[in-house]
């Protein structure tokens, strides 16, 4: 078939998988009902496709806990994205196609706050509405460029794991004002995830959790391609260890070294657990994000903010060193503070676990952990979570109040 009718194909079945895809939505909305008038106080305003979900399935959880005292809704725009939320969430989920959709639907509801999981061009659409507080609550802690982006100015408070991360963006973002940056700690880590059965038979559990390759070379912090499969490979090879592998879910989409590496670690470990049954090493790639962080005695990641979300559980890990020169690296934070692991050292990966667990974290660590997350005791960034959001969408129920009383006044 010549490429030009291959891709006129391609779109086609993509349209019609669309279609597909919708019917279900529609009837899935029209057995659960609208939601109704006056009732959301807080959306989480969630423009993106399926392959960005990771970043608002991690909130599932603590929204469900913030939605006892606010109600909360989650509004989509695409089809797919609309789906998983409807089956994966018990929250209200509205599909608003249209930024029109999304106007009309706000002037039936009391929404106070409106909660952001990234930095999608299609926020910039939804910031206009003047009404509610404008939240951006990021999809994790890390110290990728991605995370002193000018693009914090746009939102009325920015919600921050901690003392690290505000001193990274009045580092890196002339004029932020320090009284938006609002540290919460890590939610995720403060409620339950359901986890999969893996027998508790003494071996040592690893997680490998690398990045993607990033879109640009500032951005490639990945390390499937360059240590993925030597490292997995070692630790499937000493029968005392089982490897948890969880790729990112953009892993492959902008380089096919990296779609490759990745089929390779996959294959690798199927092979290990058809050679060995007992093994149980698994390949990741369910929607639910938190209950790794539990099981696991020892994490293999990249510059993300996987590495974050560990560090806050106190265990021994190690992070990769990006084989890019060109990908940004913060010398003040935590990839400053450890020896990253290069590639050429990728195969000696048992040793480093082994060590690592035998020398567990230093003090020089265990601040870190304060430094980045502030109190990690069970409970505490829940509550700094649900503390926050209540003190927005209350002062902007006081402050439109106010404004009402002026214009009834005047």
């Amino acid at each position: 078939m010549p490429p030009d009718l291959w891709r006129r194909a391609a779109r086609l079945r993509r349209r019609l998988e669309v279609r597909r895809t919708q019917r279900a939505v529609d009837r899935l909305l029209a057995a659960r009902g609208p939601v109704p008038a006056g009732t959301a106080e807080v959306v989480v305003y969630f423009p993106d496709g399926a392959v960005n979900l990771y970043q608002l399935r991690q909130w599932y959880e603590p929204l469900r806990h913030l939605a006892r005292t606010h109600p909360v809704v989650i509004v989509t725009r695409t089809a797919h994205a609309t789906h998983a939320a409807l089956r994966e969430s018990a929250l209200p989920v509205v599909q608003l196609r249209r930024i029109g959709d999304y106007e009309a639907w706000l002037a039936t509801q009391r929404v106070r706050a409106v909660l952001y999981v990234n930095q999608n061009v299609r926020n910039f659409s939804a910031l206009r509405f003047a009404e509610p507080a404008h939240v951006f609550i990021s999809h994790g802690e890390s110290d990728k460029a991605y995370m002193a982006s000018n693009q914090a100015k746009a939102y009325d408070h920015v919600l921050v794991a901690g003392q690290a991360a505000v001193d990274r963006l009045e580092r890196a973002v002339v004029g932020i004002d320090p009284a938006r940056l609002v540290p919460i700690g890590r939610p995720q880590l403060d409620v339950e995830h359901e986890a999969p059965a893996l027998p508790a038979d003494g071996r040592t559990v690893v997680l490998y959790a690398p990045t993607w390759e990033g879109d640009r070379p500032s951005m490639s912090y990945s390390s499937v391609a360059s240590h993925g499969h030597q490292m997995v490979a070692a630790l499937i090879a000493t029968g005392r260890h089982r490897v948890i592998y969880r790729p990112h879910p953009r892993t492959g989409l902008v380089d096919r070294a990296h779609a490759r590496a990745d089929s390779q670690i996959r294959a690798a470990i199927g092979a290990a657990n058809r050679a060995d049954p007992a093994a149980h090493h698994l390949v990741d790639l369910g929607g639910d994000y938190g209950w790794q962080l539990a099981h696991a005695d020892f994490c293999v990641t990249d510059v993300s903010a996987v590495a974050f979300d560990w560090l806050a559980t106190s265990k021994p890990f190690t992070i990769t060193a990006p084989l890019a020169p060109e990908a940004v690296v913060d010398p003040e934070g935590l990839v400053g503070a450890v020896r990253l692991l290069p590639a050429s050292e990728a195969a000696q990966i048992v040793r480093v676990v082994d060590e690592g667990l035998a020398r567990g974290l230093d003090e020089d660590l265990l601040r870190l952990v304060r430094h980045y997350f502030g109190d990690t005791s069970p409970g505490a960034s829940l509550r700094r979570f649900l503390d926050a959001v209540d003190r927005i969408v209350t002062e902007r129920d006081r402050e439109l109040a106010a404004r009402a009383d002026r214009a009834t006044a005047g």
